[in-house]
Formats: C-alpha cells, structure tokens, sequence
C-alpha cells in the first residue's frame, strides 16, 4: 500500500482556541466517517500557540477525487461552517489554499 504523507498549517485565532479544541474533542462520527471513506488515515492537528499544525495520511489511489468528496460531503460542509470562521490562512499560502500544505523534508519508517 501506498501512504502519502500531508502536512498543513493554518491559524487558530487567539480568541477562538478554547472552542476550537473544545469542538474538536468531540468531531461529528459523519464528519470521521467521511474522511475514512476518503482514505484518509492517522489525521492530527497539533497546536502551537496560535498555529494548527495537521498531519494526515492518504491511503487511496485518486487524492484528488477523494478531497472533492469531502469538500462535497454535506455534513463536512456544516463541520467547516463552524470550524473555518476560527481559523485565518497563514503567511505564504495560495489563494486556492485554506491549509497551506508544507513539505516534507524527512521521514523515518
């Protein structure tokens, strides 16, 4: 099996932490479940003062048809109303990124 290795960052705003890890100590099982259909696979989000650090593993054989599916997901799209308004993008990242996806530069199996 092929594993793709993501890692991202983004913002917490400094006022919405408390809720953001408070909502996030409790992910909606349709939300979960959509990612694991999508292949996706050892999903973190790690906090550094005000920066969201995830990493993800990808498992599947069509990433990109398998983001449009969750970005799709009607109970993904509700989970990102509340999530996305906590969050602000970080310095350097694309316009066609909400996470700034960030390379990898080393990995021990």
């Amino acid at each position: 099996m092929t594993v793709k290795r993501i890692s991202s960052l983004i913002n917490v705003k400094p006022e919405a932490i408390a809720e953001y890890e408070r909502v996030h100590a409790a992910v909606w099982p349709e939300v979960l479940a959509t990612l694991h259909r999508c292949n996706v696979r050892n999903y973190s989000i790690f906090r550094y003062n005000n920066l969201l650090v995830s990493y993800m593993e990808y498992v599947g054989t069509d990433y990109e048809a398998d983001m449009a599916a969750i970005a799709a997901d009607p109970k993904t799209k509700e989970w990102w109303l509340v999530t996305d308004p906590m969050q602000s993008k970080v310095d350097g990242a694309l316009d066609s990124e909400w996470w700034h996806v960030i390379p990898e530069v080393f990995h021990l199996d």
